[in-house]
């Protein structure tokens, strides 16, 4: 997806440190790097390379981390890509 960039500020991610255990499981499953540990707690140094797709949230032990996946910066990118793509054409009647 040449030339696309995600949104500054939009994202939904939430992390909540109170909850934090320090397992560092985001940041095995973040594709983008949005996590780090300080400490032995997770913390958000990558904001807005968050692409909402919920990997954090789904695989935190704690409950932690929110984020509401499927909306925002990454639908948006996704939904535009596949409108460029053209894979929705309309064929030509034969005879």
């Amino acid at each position: 997806m040449k030339g696309f960039s995600y949104l500054r500020n939009v994202a939904t991610l939430k992390l909540d440190t109170k909850k934090c255990i320090g397992c560092g499981r985001c940041l095995e499953v973040c594709p983008h790097q949005v996590f780090s540990l300080a400490g032995k707690k997770a913390i958000i140094t990558n904001f807005d390379a968050c692409m909402e797709c919920g990997a954090c949230a789904i695989n935190c032990p704690s409950t932690a981390i929110f984020v509401d996946s499927g909306v925002g910066c990454a639908t948006g990118l996704i939904n535009e890509w596949i409108r460029d793509q053209k894979f929705f054409r309309t064929h030509k009647k034969c005879c």
